[in-house]
């Protein structure tokens, strides 16, 4: 287990999950999000490739339409 900063809650985290496998985990839709990795903002290319580490602090935005 790993433990990260998730949107400021400290959260435990199977080792080797990536951001995909994070987004899958809290039912995130890809297309609508941003994401925030030890202050850089992620490219979705990275989001499959990046795995987590121990005391990574992730930030996600969602991105909601209205008027």
């Amino acid at each position: 287990m790993a433990k990260i900063q998730l949107n400021g809650k400290k959260i435990k985290i199977y080792k080797d999950l990536n951001i995909t496998g994070l987004l899958r985990k809290y039912n995130l839709d890809m297309k609508k999000i941003a994401v925030e990795l030890n202050g850089e903002i992620l490219p979705k290319s990275y989001y499959g490739k990046k795995k987590l580490r121990d005391k990574d602090k992730i930030e996600i935005v969602q991105f909601i339409g209205g008027g």
